[in-house]
């Protein structure tokens, strides 16, 4: 059904592999967040690297599919909170780096193609942002998936405030964001968050059935389909402007609040935080 060709990466944190699926001469891209030890948490670097990965992407015609995975047990765990400590405090450099996580994770809906999260491990905040930036998900069964960002004190950057709402309703993302807690993979089919749930050890072969029959199909009659949904739901549901406010309100909160570097120094010491509501 598949055949892998060759793996390349300019940067141990992400790795890019195609891999020929079908008869048509397509392939499948699989990018690795390859952190495990650090369950792949995402820092600036690896944003960038991911925006470079999506330039090489976009033009390359005999890609029919994405697919993003976590090496590990952990899909994302979010963003590297310990690295957020010194960019929290910088008025400059924070609100820039916000901006290109919101631009890199846009681009995922705005590719010619199809990207599938698959979902195999722990998933939270930036991880979560990740997996509804794609256009859908598959998830391993062992998967735990959830937002975490009020968990350290912190608020949603990269797109969950806004799209989350819209893809499982106003009360469901409510009590994910404001619990903190974190839904089996079973639960997130549930709620309409992953499409759906598979053995652990079928995630990538399930991933790679899809780009199959992905690759079968018309790329221009796929690339239209996909443009005129993302479109449509973008537009009328005024995303764009969700997304500005959201960045904007991060930026304040996390630059000029005592909570949110609390958050991140009782993480990093491995203490309960304190917050003050300041």
């Amino acid at each position: 059904m598949a055949n892998s060709e060759n793996q390349t990466s300019s940067n141990p944190t992400l790795l890019l592999q195609r891999i020929a699926v079908g008869d048509s001469g397509g392939h499948a891209a699989l990018i690795t967040l390859n952190r495990p030890d650090a369950l792949n948490a995402m820092d600036w670097d690896m944003i960038l690297e991911l925006d470079g990965l999506l330039d090489t992407l976009s033009a390359d015609a005999s890609i029919r599919a994405l697919l993003i995975i976590g090496a590990g047990r952990a899909f994302s765990a979010g963003g590297d909170l310990k690295k957020y400590i010194e960019l929290q405090r910088d008025a400059m450099r924070f609100p820039q780096f916000v901006k290109d996580l919101h631009r890199v994770f846009g681009r995922l809906r705005q590719l010619p193609v199809p990207a599938i999260a698959l979902v195999n491990g722990v998933t939270a905040a930036g991880g979560l942002e990740l997996l509804i930036s794609c256009d859908f998900a598959l998830a391993a069964s062992s998967a735990k998936i959830g937002d975490g960002h009020l968990n350290f004190g912190q608020m949603g950057g990269g797109g969950v405030l806004t799209l989350l709402p819209r893809i499982i309703g106003l009360p469901k993302a409510s009590e994910l964001i404001l619990s903190g807690r974190f839904l089996s993979a079973q639960e997130a089919a549930d709620w309409g968050l992953v499409n759906r749930v598979v053995a652990d050890d079928q995630l990538l072969a399930a991933g790679l059935e899809l780009a199959t029959g992905m690759a079968a199909k018309s790329p221009l009659g796929m690339r239209n389909a996909k443009h005129v949904m993302n479109n449509i739901w973008l537009e009328s549901q005024d995303v764009a402007s969700g997304l500005r406010w959201e960045l904007d309100h991060n930026s304040v909160y996390c630059l000029t609040s005592q909570d949110a570097p609390e958050g991140l120094q009782a993480f990093s010491e491995k203490r309960k935080p304190n917050y003050t509501g300041k």
